[in-house]
């Protein structure tokens, strides 16, 4: 077996420590900002049928799921989304609820990442859903949530990406070619591979549809750029899409988020549910999107209950790299507290005094009070706590 058995499974990671820490404080304030906001806590399972999965017909890639089969022979998947179990979770358990319904989560998805190197097969998530409300509303609220969020993270240093999946739907949609063609697109796009889309592209009829493609992956920046893409984007579809956008950011700017918004016109998510306003956050010191969500009003009908819906997922491992300072010692104790033989009793109520006074501190596994010495000293903790027939501190 060698050294193997000492190792992750490829997308894996341990977390130590700090990480540890780190990784629970971010969760507990997101998870207070949302539940002060209205938002109640579900879980669903770590696994979901495949069927459940596959009927989203966008959730995740097949080739990018990991699998498994249950004593009936049924495929498994998984996690690989949390927002398809919750849509799935909404039809089967909530249908009696009254509506809008918030929803938060904080659970781990999996998802291959073929190839890419560095980035997690594993990923903890917190995130909300807001089912049953649509229009601009629902989406400021989210969006400003979204953004609440973030400074929750990292204070001001980090950036919102606006988009709107109609603007890349409809200029997709209007070209006569396979859907294998719109589904390279998306991905071209997704992956800014703009030399690769530019051959494909060239492959297509020239059409104003495919000559705003190619624009784009550059329409990114202030609202200016929803005036210069109103000015060569010519589709129906996407002009509404993007005077929504554009009323979108001003009244977000009307809120005092001016500084940390961009329009990014070539945001297309690799999970094509959504159906109008996307967005993503970035974290100074982060390369990844640490925050990813948007609009999917048709997703739910697909699992037998019609209504809109808005939420976000945030990257909780990808805010720990971020905040983490690089030290992985263990934390050290304020106090050591040795009992003598037949005190032990006595060690562990003076434990528990010390911790009802906010006083961290370990009990001594050791046989003298020699080796307790030798250990606070290695560790350096600076209290010896002596119980026995007299109590001592050093």
């Amino acid at each position: 077996m060698g050294k193997t058995i000492y190792t992750t499974p490829a997308g894996m990671q341990d977390l130590l420590f700090e990480e540890s820490r780190i990784r629970r404080s971010v969760e507990k304030k997101l998870t207070e900002l949302f539940a002060g906001r209205g938002f109640a806590e579900v879980m669903t399972p770590g696994m979901e049928l495949y069927r459940t999965v596959a009927a989203s017909d966008a959730a995740a890639r097949e080739e990018d799921m990991y699998k498994l089969t249950d004593t009936c022979g049924r495929l498994l998947v998984a996690r690989p989304d949390s927002t398809i179990p919750i849509a799935r979770l909404a039809v089967a358990r909530l249908r009696d609820e009254i509506f809008p319904v918030r929803l938060y989560y904080a659970q781990t998805v999996y998802a291959l990442n073929h190839g890419l190197y560095g980035r997690r097969d594993e990923e903890f998530q917190v995130g909300v859903e807001l089912l049953g409300a649509g229009g601009k509303k629902a989406d400021l609220e989210m969006i400003a949530l979204a953004a609440s969020s973030m400074k929750a993270c990292s204070g001001e240093k980090f950036r919102l990406e606006l988009g709107h999946a109609d603007v890349f739907a409809s200029l997709i949609g209007a070209l006569d070619v396979t859907e294998e063609i719109k589904a390279s697109v998306r991905e071209l796009i997704e992956n800014k591979n703009y030399a690769a889309l530019g051959s494909l592209l060239d492959t297509l009829p020239e059409s104003d549809e495919v000559k705003a493609i190619r624009l784009l992956p550059r329409l990114f920046g202030g609202e200016d750029v929803l005036e210069t893409a109103l000015s060569v984007i010519r589709n129906d579809g996407a002009r509404q899409a993007l005077k929504t956008l554009r009323e979108l950011y001003r009244s977000l700017g009307d809120l005092g988020l001016g500084d940390q918004l961009m329009i990014d016109l070539g945001m297309v998510h690799r999970n094509d549910y959504y159906t109008g306003v996307i967005f993503r956050g970035y974290m100074e010191g982060s390369g990844e999107t640490v925050l990813s969500g948007g609009r999917y009003d048709n997703l739910l009908e697909r699992y037998g209950m019609a209504m809109p819906a808005i939420g976000f997922v945030i990257n909780v491992d990808s805010v720990t790299k971020v905040l983490q300072t690089g030290e992985l010692s263990r934390p050290v104790p304020q106090v050591l507290i040795h009992a003598e033989a037949g005190y032990e009793t006595a060690a562990l109520s003076e434990a528990e005094a010390l911790l009802a006074d906010g006083v961290v501190c370990e009990v001594s596994p050791f046989d003298t009070p020699e080796e307790a010495r030798a250990y606070a000293a290695a560790r350096g903790i600076s209290r010896l706590w002596l119980v026995g027939r007299e109590e001592a501190a050093e």
